[in-house]
């Protein structure tokens, strides 16, 4: 499948999670943009399959939600293979932070993700009671949590409560491969 037709599958994949939802808790659209902070219109468009939605707005509807991101783009195959930089991938609007999802479970999914060189990404507040485990593959990054600075170089990790204040920075001249790992507390 080509990048245009696999791209319009997603769309129409997240478009159709999101419509099953509010159908099954018997939400209107005017409910689910209160719930989410996410308009109408844009809703809408989403469940139509009618634009591609940002990773902003793939997170904000997903903690509205109290759903896991992933749980956007389910599959039933019994088998799944994800290839780095193959398949699915969001950025955010400075096209800086990547992220591959790579597994979901009930309550953990895990995620590819590539900061580009000399950038930084401070993504929104996650779920509530959300823990972020975040390893360096390749390359060395600055993360910030709370206000404090830790270095991570290659396999470091580190876990950190998500929903509180946290930002990703690459100060080197390469691009930086995290593997994160999210841990939903509901």
């Amino acid at each position: 499948m080509d990048d245009v037709n696999e791209s319009k599958q997603i769309v129409l994949q997240i478009g159709g999670a999101l419509k099953k939802y509010r159908k099954e808790k018997n939400m209107s659209l005017d409910d689910l943009a209160e719930l989410t902070g996410v308009s109408k219109l844009t809703l809408g468009n989403i469940e139509r399959g009618e634009t591609n939605p940002t990773l902003a707005i793939i997170w904000k509807i997903s903690k509205g939600i109290s759903l896991p991101l992933l749980a956007l783009f389910k599959s039933e195959d019994p088998v799944s293979l994800y290839r780095a930089g193959e398949g699915l991938r969001f950025s955010n609007d400075q096209k800086n932070w990547i992220i591959e999802p790579v597994f979901k479970s009930n309550d953990t999914e895990m995620c590819r993700a590539y900061l580009q060189p000399n950038s930084s990404y401070s993504p929104e507040g996650h779920h509530v009671n959300t823990t972020e485990i975040a390893t360096v593959m390749t390359g060395s990054i600055e993360i910030q949590v709370n206000g404090e600075i830790y270095t991570l170089n290659q396999y470091d990790t580190i876990s950190f409560r998500a929903d509180s204040p946290h930002a990703y920075t690459n100060h080197t001249n390469s691009e930086t491969v995290l593997h994160l790992s999210l841990k939903y507390g509901f």
